[in-house]
Parts: structure tokens; C-alpha cells; sequence
């Protein structure tokens, strides 16, 4: 496969990389259907294209970040990241045979949670999506959805008893997807989850979720298990859709009301002319 002409795709940043991994021996990746070696180079991170030509670099969040264009706005920043007091659970990168915007889709989706995350995020009969707002942030160029509310039996390792959980989801790019949500141990604060996702192929990403977390009594292992055990779970459902690529034409599939954020997902994706990852970009 040779790299994207898509535009949109192009000027973007992605996660490439965890940033303390890389070391003197070159990395061989794809991103956007391009070829791309990883390494650092007199203690510089340093990715390459399959010319050898040097790529733009950045490290955030313990991550490398990378380009094949000319990004016009920066890297998402996500404030909780400052907030020395958090802990951080990089949750290990999963390759998924899948296009990463359907991994962001599904991340977005409530209406799962009973079934496919039955006893952690949902359960039965609790299983209605209650109505929320969503839209598109037009200053800021991102996706919402706010207030939205779902019986969850655990929605952090520290919770036993389960409970009413409000969500905020944001969209800032189109393939990287955030959380927040109430902590458990100190209501006034948010949670904060990202996933950040590598688009290797149109069908084929690797994806990295990273976790800033209010929580002064649960072990690393114990956070880890508990969000890689739901991401685990996503995978096996998101690799079996299809198309593994994501419509945007609203007739191709049926939405329903919990589908309030897809449909808003995929028309700010429409408006962008985004179509790598896409069933009318090919796979």
C-alpha cells in the first residue's frame, strides 16, 4: 500500500510510538499506508519516511507524535495531564484489523455497554441510553457530547456497588477519542481517558488508550487489568463489522437514538472531506 493522498488525513498528528521505548535500533511502522522507521538519533526522537527524509517530531504525554503533512493546529492538549496529583496508566498499544475511526466510533457508543462489558460498564435491565446533547464545538474544531448518563456496575477498579456515571465525551481529532467522568474517591474532579489511535492502513491501526486518574487506593496492575480487559473486550467487536472501513453517507446504516454521537462524529468527519479509514476512501 502506498501513503494517502488524502489531505485531511495528512495534515494531522498521531501517536506513533511510546516515547521511552525508542532507542538507537530503527522501529519499522506504517502510518497512512507509508512506510516509517522510528529511532533515536543522538538522543533525538527522530521518525523517517520510506525516503529517509526526517518527519516532523513531537513528544507529549510520553508519546511520540508524528506527521506525513503540515498540521495547521498543534497536538490535542489535554490539561489533566499537568495535574501532578493524577496517576497515569499508559495502557499498552493493540493492533486492531479495523479502521481506527471505527475504533473511535465505538468508543463513542453507549448502547454496548450491557452487552459487551456486561458487569463492568453496563448490565442488564439497566440498558437505555438517556437522550444527551452533542454537537460540534465550531471554535475549537471538535466533537461533544456532554451529559451523558448510564447505569454503570463498575465504572473505575475502585467502585463495588455501582452507579449513576455522567460522561463527557470529546472528539479533537479524528482519531483520537477522550473520556471524562466523576472520580469515585473525590466527586468534585474528573477522570480523564484518551485513546490514541495510529492509522497504519484503512483497515489496520494500532491504538493506545492512557488514563489520568483520581485514585489514591488502586494498584497500577489493578488499573491497568481494568481498562485493558474492556479494550480487549472492543477489539473482538469492532474486527468483526463490517465494512471494517466507516460509511459517512447517513443512509448506509441505520442510526438510532444512542447513535447521537456517531451521526455528529460522521458528519464533522463529512464537513472535514476526511475519507482515508472510510468506505468512500477504500480499503
Amino acid at each position: 500500500m502506498t501513503r494517502t493522498t488524502d489531505a485531511v488525513a495528512l495534515n494531522d498528528w498521531y501517536a506513533v510510538a511510546t516515547a521511552a521505548e525508542l532507542g538507537a535500533t530503527p522501529q519499522c511502522t506504517q502510518l497512512l499506508g507509508e512506510e516509517i522507521t522510528l529511532q533515536r538519533e543522538a538522543g533525538i526522537a527522530t521518525p523517517r519516511d520510506s525516503t529517509g527524509a526526517a518527519l516532523p517530531a513531537r513528544e507529549a504525554y510520553g508519546l511520540l507524535f508524528t506527521t506525513l503533512g503540515q498540521p495547521r493546529r498543534d497536538i490535542v492538549h489535554i490539561a489533566e495531564a499537568a495535574e501532578t496529583d493524577r496517576r497515569v496508566v499508559p495502557c499498552g498499544w493493540t493492533t486492531i484489523h479495523a479502521s481506527g475511526l471505527r475504533i473511535v466510533e465505538n468508543f463513542l457508543d453507549m448502547a454496548h455497554f450491557p452487552y459487551v462489558h456486561h458487569g463492568i460498564l453496563g448490565a442488564e435491565p439497566h440498558t437505555e441510553v438517556m437522550h444527551y446533547p452533542s454537537g460540534i464545538d465550531r471554535e475549537a474544531d471538535e466533537v461533544w457530547a456532554t451529559g451523558c448518563r448510564f447505569w454503570q456496575p463498575r465504572a473505575a477498579a475502585t467502585d463495588t456497588t455501582g452507579t449513576m456515571m455522567e460522561i463527557d465525551y470529546r472528539v479533537p481529532s479524528p482519531f483520537v477519542v477522550m473520556l471524562y467522568r466523576f472520580a469515585p474517591s473525590q466527586p468534585h474532579r474528573r477522570d480523564c481517558i484518551a485513546l490514541f489511535i495510529q492509522p497504519m492502513q484503512a483497515a489496520l491501526c494500532r491504538a493506545l488508550p492512557i488514563m489520568w486518574l483520581v485514585d489514591e487506593i488502586s494498584t497500577h496492575s489493578a488499573m491497568l487489568h481494568f481498562e485493558q480487559t474492556i479494550f480487549l473486550q472492543d477489539r473482538i467487536i469492532v474486527e468483526n463489522q463490517r465494512p471494517l472501513t466507516l460509511p459517512l453517507e447517513p443512509r448506509a446504516e441505520i442510526p438510532t437514538r444512542a447513535d447521537a454521537s456517531s451521526v455528529v462524529y460522521r458528519r464533522w468527519l463529512k464537513e472535514k472531506g476526511l475519507r482515508f479509514g472510510t468506505t468512500e476512501g477504500g480499503a
